[in-house]
């Protein structure tokens, strides 16, 4: 049965940071899905994690500095292969690899790297992926084990098997980010990548992953780093990304917790990406 999906159409002034805040304050409050648009976003939320009061929590709403209004729509599956050829230009991260659509031209780089969307969250537009694939292509991954958790469009899995892991995990909690993951490794001709439904109690605390990415939310991150730390290998790096620069000293006391040890960080728009080794 196709999910039935309530849009949420927003037009925010001033865009920036205001686009990126009320983003991220959705995204704690359950919207799945996202699309920038030239006057702010449209947000997207299943029908069964709806609620009356979804938007109570928006502090944003609330802000003198922002004016924000908004119109709700209910749809069913959305064209997104529409929505992403009017919302979509390739990315190009680095001097080696680009992320880019079945419809754009081939750059001829070393990682070319083809997503198509459903309603999935993870292009290389937003600055949390984009830092991410800059990290992974710092990494040796040759003969690694790595655990993309959340994984959405699956674009980071896909760049780790690119780059010579050989067994890759992906989970994410969305049935629409799993079939598009799936969808999503067959078109890159990725055959070691396999995608699971559900959140971190489908990691196994023994697994001995080499690397561990996870691009969620904060608070996400927060509770499950005792998760991720069981499950990754002495040595291993753990990559943390989807909160903002403020954010930065309360993940690092959480991962130091835990027997973490800070590597470094990334920025890019106040977001902020970080490497920790086990």
């Amino acid at each position: 049965m196709t999910p039935i999906y309530l849009e949420y159409d927003f037009k925010v002034h001033p865009q920036q940071p205001g686009t990126e805040i009320l983003i991220a304050e959705l995204g704690y409050a359950g919207f799945d899905s996202f699309v920038e648009t030239a006057e702010g976003v449209l947000a997207y939320i299943q029908e069964k994690e709806w609620k009356e009061d979804i938007l109570d929590d928006i502090q944003i709403l609330r802000s003198n500095e922002f004016t924000i209004t908004f119109q709700q729509k209910e749809i069913e599956q959305v064209n997104w292969n529409a929505e992403w050829e009017k919302n979509f230009d390739p990315i190009e991260v680095g001097e080696t690899c680009v992320v880019r659509a079945p419809f754009h031209e081939n750059y001829g780089r070393d990682y070319e790297i083809v997503i198509e969307p459903k309603m999935s969250f993870g292009t290389g537009h937003h600055e949390t992926t984009y830092m991410m694939l800059r990290y992974l292509l710092e990494e040796n991954l040759a003969g690694k084990k790595v655990l993309d958790m959340g994984c959405g469009t699956a674009v980071l899995a896909i760049l780790a098997e690119k780059r010579g892991a050989t067994q890759i995990d992906a989970i994410d909690i969305d049935e629409w980010c799993v079939e598009n993951s799936q969808e999503n490794a067959q078109r890159n001709g990725c055959e070691r990548i396999q995608v699971y439904l559900g959140d971190s109690t489908k990691i196994s605390p023994n697994a001995e992953y080499d690397l561990i990415i996870a691009n969620i939310n904060r608070n996400i991150l927060l509770a499950d780093m005792p998760v991720y730390v069981s499950a990754l290998k002495k040595e291993g790096s753990l990559l943390l990304s989807g909160f903002y620069q403020e954010d930065l000293d309360i993940i690092k006391d959480a991962c130091n917790n835990e027997g973490l040890r800070f590597v470094d960080n990334k920025l890019k728009n106040n977001w902020i990406a970080a490497k920790f080794v086990h």
